[in-house]
């Protein structure tokens, strides 16, 4: 494991803190017992922050991509499976959803700018 922080580092601890905080938000902020919300919530947290500590362990491009997706499905998800009645949780799933997405819109954007490279 690379005990080195870099600055790339950040978005993966910047996803890690929105996985758990999506994960705990059920209890935090009292959604109905046994509900979609709930399983949402506690499903999308665990994947955003087990990618997020898989990128921290070792970085590879599909796991960008992955994080792509569960922004977009976190952020869409309140229409998707219907609790966009309620404004607390629409907010905090569409809030988490787009920073998740932009994340690693802006790291596979990096990833694949062309820097001048010395060839032999």
């Amino acid at each position: 494991m690379n005990n080195v922080w870099k600055k790339d580092m950040i978005a993966d601890v910047v996803n890690l803190v929105i996985g758990l905080g999506l994960f705990v938000s059920p209890w935090a902020l009292g959604f109905a017992a046994e509900s979609p919300t709930n399983w949402n919530a506690w499903l999308s947290g665990i994947l955003i922050a087990a990618l997020a500590v898989t990128a921290l362990a070792i970085f590879a491009e599909w796991q960008e991509w992955l994080a792509l997706a569960a922004g977009v499905w976190v952020a869409l998800s309140p229409w998707v499976v219907h609790f966009s009645a309620n404004q607390t949780t629409t907010t905090l799933h569409v809030v988490a959803g787009v920073v998740v997405a932009a994340v690693a819109a802006l790291r596979l954007w990096y990833l694949h700018q062309s820097h001048p490279r010395v060839t032999a």
